[in-house]
């Protein structure tokens, strides 16, 4: 029996076959858009190749497409019908396992089922790798650490993919709060692979949570070259790096990259990169800034991707640019498809809890902020403002619904519940100079002008 890059044992795989799955692994740890070449090819050259057929899968289910989705559960179910599974090696049935959750709308399952691979064999990159990105859409901060820094132990340096996974470490370590410790993983992984796009994310997430943009700007501009093009995620380190101009009042230049990368004429519409389009107007919108002419485009490109169910974290982006572009009447009907999408029995798919906790007073609220009604904003979001994460996301994204609550809070009048917003911003990230401006809004509004005045000195001596 074979042996893959890293030592595990492989089934029904040609040596050609194999060294595409291998480099495609690899390519998928960089995201790069050749990890589909590279898996289609291991498939040309073993079409029953089960771990081939188990990335192609994953690799279909996880952009969170529908139309990407439903193609991988029908090639998965040629692949089944051809197979007998039964006689896989355990690891190998385990994944069909995980993939057959996946495929059926399970995401915590299949979760589930990816860790136990990782506990019996935690050199196994495809588990790890597709665990960690469930772990990411289902909003599980400790797992997104945990299920990497339980496998660490069995690697090294000597490992060609250590770096990869300590860039991975380092993203669970900021999610769950632990900055000190993610700056230090994730330099270090970008130290061992300066390609390491994900951990040059990490890192550049570990200086939005605390604030330190001008760490940012400096960080993503020193690697500017290794991260900016070649991979499918440069758009959203983009995003990030227009998230560091705004919070340095730059707003050009947060435009400026929203119109040549995030979503300009030469900009693709996965909904990865329509995502971080959305996330960014929704900070100028909030701010009073009509953007229309963008927010249309966007929304023409969002209705197509969201006109069935599929993930609740991409309806509230829909309806970001539904409510931007001020048709509220696709902003409706989406509520209305998501709410008869609850009635119908689905059981075991994570999705429809996701709609029902978050998603919908999400979407309610954001459409509720766009007309106006400052007070329902805030009925629909305040009791939920602590579990927004069950929908998945990261901090820094999640982050556009917590500014939303706050600046409905501010126009609705609510100054008890925008103190208590403004102070534990205040207090997490002193350095944000948007914490400041919020904290001087509130005091001018309840009339202390001194403490306002004060608080947007500060605001202005932190951009300086």
């Amino acid at each position: 029996m074979r042996r893959d890059e890293h030592g595990l044992a492989v089934a029904a795989a040609s040596d050609a076959a194999l060294r595409h799955f291998d480099q495609a692994l690899h390519e998928l740890l960089h995201f790069r858009i050749e990890v589909d070449a590279q898996a289609r090819a291991a498939l040309a050259e073993e079409p029953g190749f089960p771990l081939g057929n188990v990335l192609a899968a994953y690799l279909g289910l996880l952009g969170t497409e529908a139309d990407a989705a439903r193609e991988a559960r029908e090639n998965f179910a040629v692949f089944l019908d051809g197979a007998d599974v039964t006689r896989l090696p355990e690891r190998e049935r385990a994944h069909v396992e995980a993939v057959r959750a996946l495929l059926g709308g399970d995401f915590l399952r299949c979760g589930a089922l990816l860790a136990l691979i990782t506990q019996r064999w935690p050199r196994d990159v495809l588990a790890l790798i597709a665990g960690h990105q469930i772990d990411f859409f289902t909003g599980n901060a400790a797992l997104l650490r945990d299920r990497v820094g339980g496998a660490l132990s069995a690697w090294s340096e000597d490992d060609r993919h250590y770096g990869h996974l300590l860039g991975m470490y380092a993203f669970g370590l900021e999610e769950s709060g632990h900055y000190t410790r993610s700056e230090e993983v994730g330099l270090r992984a970008v130290s061992l692979n300066p390609r390491d796009v994900w951990g040059i994310h990490a890192v550049a997430h570990t200086y939005e949570m605390q604030g330190r943009f001008r760490d940012g700007l400096r960080y993503l501009d020193e690697r500017h070259e290794h991260w900016s093009t070649g991979t499918f995620f440069n758009v959203h380190t983009w995003w990030h790096y227009a998230l560091y101009a705004i919070e340095a009042g730059d707003t050009a230049r947060a435009l400026e990259i929203y119109d040549a990368v995030l979503h300009g004429p030469e900009s693709g519409e996965s909904v990865m990169e329509l995502l971080d389009a959305a996330s960014l107007l929704w900070r100028f919108f909030l701010e009073g800034d009509d953007q229309r002419g963008r927010w249309s485009m966007l929304a023409d490109a969002w209705a197509p991707k969201v006109e069935e169910p599929f993930y609740a974290f991409n309806d509230m982006h829909a309806v970001m640019a539904f409510v931007g572009a001020g048709r509220f009447g696709d902003a409706d009907r989406l509520v209305a498809v998501r709410e008869r999408y609850l009635a119908s029995d689905l059981p075991g798919v994570t999705n429809q809890a996701m709609t029902a906790d978050v998603g919908l007073p999400v979407c309610r609220a954001f459409i509720a902020y766009g007309r106006r009604d400052f007070a329902a904003a805030v009925a629909h979001l305040a009791p939920i403002r602590h579990r927004v994460n069950d929908f998945g996301g990261s901090h820094a994204q999640r982050d556009a619904v917590q500014k939303t609550l706050l600046e409905a809070a501010l126009h609705a009048g609510d100054h008890d519940l925008a103190r208590t917003l403004v102070s534990e911003r205040l207090h997490v990230r002193p350095c944000s100079p948007f914490n400041w401006l919020k904290h001087g809004a509130l005091t001018e509004a309840i009339g202390d002008r001194a403490t306002a005045a004060t608080a947007r000195a500060r605001a202005a001596s932190l951009r300086a």
